[in-house]
């Protein structure tokens, strides 16, 4: 069990940083369930600032309530639990239609399952789809046309996209932690907030690729970028 704890100070307020940083209260156990408490510094209070101090003290702790739940609660770009795999007999077909809500935000009334599907080699099914939020890990998609496909917020570890092609594709914070990505096209793809952890990416293009700094940074740490790569990316 993680408990959060706040001193409040004779004045009344729960909540105060002196401090113009931003701090970070990270929760070890995100499935545990999580006990706030919101204590005075000391057991004395003035009778003319007592009902400030308990709503101040009610408000703040809610806050912190509504916080810690919503910490809590699984995160599948993060690597916590997934949901089990679907029993859908047509669940790879989904992929033909795609998500037609939530483009952007991965939204969805039900999750797109396409764990341990083959899609090798298609050439036409998933042009111009939206896979948003699609779980993908363990898939096949070799030498698919995945052409302005839109995967936000996407789950693709440990899946295969050997030699596709994702031009003007929007791969917007999708998770490709140990996928393999030989010989991929990133061809004026947008790459932002997207993670490849250990993923292969040997002989991928990315032509005009738009990535922003910070996401440029942590994919030109990758050894398997070849030259031609880093040199498209501008890696230093």
């Amino acid at each position: 069990m993680a408990t959060l704890s706040f001193p409040l100070p004779r004045n009344g307020f729960c909540l105060r940083n002196s401090s113009p940083r931003r701090h970070v209260f990270p929760i070890p156990e995100l499935h545990s369930s999580i006990r706030i408490t919101c204590s005075a510094r000391d057991g004395s209070e003035s009778k003319g600032g007592l009902f400030q101090f308990k709503e101040l003290k009610s408000v703040a702790c809610g806050i912190l309530a509504v916080w810690a739940v919503t910490a809590a609660s699984p995160v599948i770009a993060g690597g916590q639990r997934l949901p089990p795999l679907s029993t859908e007999p047509n669940r790879c077909e989904k992929a033909f239609i795609g998500n037609t809500i939530g483009q952007a935000n991965g939204v969805y009334d039900k999750p797109i399952d396409l764990r341990f599907c083959d899609y090798t080699n298609d050439a036409s099914n998933l042009k111009g789809k939206s896979l948003a939020a699609a779980l993908m890990s363990d898939a096949k998609f070799d030498g698919a046309d995945m052409s302005e496909v839109v995967m936000s917020k996407a789950y693709a570890v440990g899946a295969s996209f050997k030699g596709v092609n994702f031009s003007n594709a929007v791969l917007d914070r999708v998770n490709f932690g140990k996928a393999n990505l030989q010989g991929a096209v990133f061809k004026n793809t947008v790459l932002s907030g997207s993670t490849f952890d250990e993923a292969q990416l040997g002989d991928a293009v990315f032509e005009d690729t738009i990535i922003g700094y910070i996401d440029l940074q942590k994919i030109c740490r990758n050894i398997t970028i070849n030259a031609e790569g880093r040199a498209e990316l501008g890696c230093r």
